[in-house]
């Protein structure tokens, strides 16, 4: 283990409040993790975390550490990054990258705008190549205890320990549905409507995103609790059961753009705006937003405004 490797496992425990979820995300063993924190605790004179076989939870004195410890890190890696870049230039991605990404406009659009961003980057110093690994799914990325670096995300960042890079700040979502669907049950003129609709609902995280928000020109806001006969938690289903004609979606207008311009989808309710839905590049401490993870997230959000203007 090196120098750091006491500040990283406090820091990761913290905010995990676990030591195992801390060993696995730093790949250390629970033993080796336990003793480390332990022989920091007497370096320190302070006892750090209150132990229990239930929970993990930082004393008086670790609250106090715990700003100091992020800060000396952040320092430490901040340097190392400067001396690489004056050394090197801006170095190009290397390593592993391990990014979540959402199902749907990852699976249409972000796999791919990332891999043509990495087709321009130049070879690394020494050869060392980059290993991507991406996972798709619509649950939110826990950065600290999943094997994950980065998120791609909709909404704000849930944990203040997150930093975020705005990929689509102005992204809402739009209520669309097919031209048969519409044949077959009429336009919904305003928001209250939706209640004699098929709604197709999905599952954010945990819960069911079932209560559909709008605010007219006039700053007027309205809410809905809709109802429907198909719930999926996966959002690149909803949009293609929604072009199948078979209910009324929610969506980001960034995933629905090429359907709405192509009129698979037709956009309703034009005197409503819906609800915010800005999507962000998402890591665990600004130190991993090297200068190439800036230009991927700059490379991305141009994508994302060119995808926009399509809807």
């Amino acid at each position: 283990m090196d120098r750091l490797a006491p500040l990283q496992l406090f820091i990761a425990a913290a905010e995990a409040g676990s030591f195992s979820a801390a060993a696995r995300r730093l790949d250390l063993g629970a033993v080796q993790a336990s003793a480390t924190i332990a022989r920091l605790e007497r370096e320190l004179g302070a006892r750090l975390f209150e132990r229990s076989t239930r929970r993990l939870r930082l004393t008086e004195a670790g609250e106090q550490w715990l700003p100091h410890a992020r800060q000396l890190l952040a320092a430490w890696e901040s340097g190392q990054a400067a001396l690489r870049d004056a050394a090197h230039g801006e170095r190009p991605l290397s390593g592993r990258l391990r990014v979540s990404l959402p199902s749907d406009l990852g699976r249409q659009r972000l796999w791919r705008w990332m891999e043509d961003f990495i087709a321009t980057e130049p070879p690394a110093p020494g050869g060392g190549a980059l290993r991507l690994e991406v996972r798709l799914s619509d649950r939110v990325a826990d950065l600290v205890q999943e094997p994950v670096d980065y998120a791609v995300r909709y909404g704000e960042p849930p944990d203040s320990s997150l930093v975020a890079l705005p990929l689509a700040p102005d992204n809402r979502r739009v209520l669309c549905a097919s031209p048969a669907y519409l044949a077959r049950h009429g336009h919904p003129q305003a928001p209250e409507d939706l209640r004699g609709h098929d709604c197709l609902r999905y599952v954010l995280g945990d819960s069911l995103h079932a209560r559909w928000r709008f605010e007219a020109a006039d700053g007027t806001a309205a809410a809905v609790e809709v109802r429907g006969s198909r719930i999926a938690d996966d959002g690149g289903l909803v949009r293609e059961w929604a072009v199948a004609g078979l209910g009324l979606a929610y969506k980001s207008a960034l995933d629905v753009a090429d359907d709405l311009a192509a009129g698979r989808l037709v956009a309703l309710l034009p005197g409503w705006r819906g609800e915010a839905a800005p999507l962000h590049w998402m890591a665990v401490g600004r130190h991993r937003l090297t200068p190439a993870l800036r230009r991927l997230a700059a490379h991305l959000r141009l994508g994302c405004e060119a995808l926009a203007r399509r809807s």
